[in-house]
């Protein structure tokens, strides 16, 4: 990671990525435009995401440390952090379970829809680009035609076509039709521009690089919100992805993450937000019911710094799109909740022009209080402007 007093330097950035690490091949996003170098084309050396100020590069043997990383002392860098892998967040909930409660899907929209006041909002996302970071899009599904939808895959080998379901089911959630080809209203920001970067495979992993790019492109092709329902089991917070959230607010980008599915409430385990949701500049979403009680596999806030829950949304027993030729499917997951807030995000920026952390604000500032633990839901359920 790039300090601050060289980040937008993209010839300083190089340099002192060469020097430190002892790689000569320094390429940057800025090369061949946004979005337009593929990660796993770039060979051996360093690819620099000028967007970001971050670099991936594969070490020189001779510059290795104790931590199979090189470990400079050299002020121009905030840190070097080892490559992760990360996973689609989805959690099994019995399909027979929460038939009561408050809410309940019906012909006319999705539970979640209901409980965050989405069907009584004048915003559609109009004017608004918002990003979803996860295993593609089915661009056949029908309920997608005739949108305006940008979709690229970071993914070596392998087209932005989702063969996973995940990423279908959280776009459709964050930015589906007003109008579905069958059964109830299921998407939120119906009238947002789309931008769909594949950065999990068709198993649903991925790594850092992958997902750095896909921020790097939602963030230089103008996207005032970016949903990742993602993540990996990890306490210890990323600095990459703090500074990129950092750097992204002041870009005018909210970045919004799932907090983590590792919990089991019922057995006695409140779990931990993780890796990228614990970056105190990236908003941590957890997930309720249809009760509006907390999900038992939705993770608590723990005592690492930046490692809270900043909001709660629906992630119980979710209905969106899915790949044909299912069409729709009904799944559970604090990833379900993630882009319930991203398109209510979408609704407040059209509402009000807020970018960035005034967006993050006004998102906290509008939730329903719920009476439960701020380490559960944070400032409680997201609410759409009303």
């Amino acid at each position: 990671m790039i300090n601050d007093d060289l980040f937008g330097d993209d010839e300083a950035s190089r340099a002192v990525v060469r020097e430190v690490s002892g790689v000569q091949d320094v390429v940057s996003t800025r090369d061949a435009g946004p979005g337009a170098l593929d990660v796993r084309q770039t060979g051996p050396g360093a690819l620099l995401f000028a967007e970001l100020g971050v670099a991936v590069v594969t070490v020189a043997p001779d510059r290795m440390g104790t931590t199979g990383l090189f470990e400079p002392a050299d002020d121009r860098l905030i840190a070097v952090e080892p490559e992760r892998i990360v996973h689609a967040l989805q959690d099994t909930v019995p399909v027979d379970a929460l038939q009561g409660g408050p809410f309940i899907d019906n012909a006319d929209a999705t539970w979640g829809l209901q409980a965050t006041g989405v069907l009584t909002a004048g915003e559609s996302g109009g004017g608004i680009t918002v990003a979803v970071l996860d295993t593609g899009i089915d661009l056949r599904h029908p309920d997608f035609a005739d949108r305006d939808i940008t979709s690229r895959s970071f993914v070596d080998g392998q087209s932005a076509q989702d063969a996973q379901g995940h990423g279908t089911h959280c776009a459709g959630t964050m930015a589906g039709a007003l109008d579905p080809a069958e059964g109830p209203r299921y998407g939120v920001a119906y009238g947002a521009r789309l931008l769909v970067g594949k950065v999990l495979s068709d198993q649903g992993s991925g790594t850092d690089a992958d997902i750095l790019a896909g921020m790097s492109w939602a963030i230089s092709a103008g996207a005032q919100v970016v949903s990742m329902s993602l993540g990996a089991d990890q306490r210890e917070i990323s600095t990459a992805y703090e500074t990129v959230g950092r750097r992204a607010l002041a870009a005018g980008t909210l970045i919004v993450a799932a907090a983590g599915n590792n919990a089991r409430r019922s057995e006695g385990n409140p779990g931990f937000v993780g890796v990228p949701a614990n970056s105190p500049s990236i908003m941590a979403v957890g997930a309720v019911d249809a009760t509006l009680a907390v999900a038992d596999f939705s993770a608590s806030a723990t005592e690492v710094g930046g490692g809270e829950i900043d909001i709660a949304a629906p992630g119980v027993r979710i209905h969106s799109s899915w790949p044909l030729p299912r069409r729709y499917n009904t799944i559970s997951g604090t990833s379900m909740a993630t882009p319930h807030v991203a398109g209510i995000a979408a609704l407040w920026a059209e509402r009000s022009g807020a970018r960035g952390r005034a967006l993050w604000d006004e998102l906290v500032g509008a939730a329903q209080p719920l009476g439960l633990p701020a380490q559960d839901v944070g400032a409680g359920l997201v609410q759409a402007p009303s």
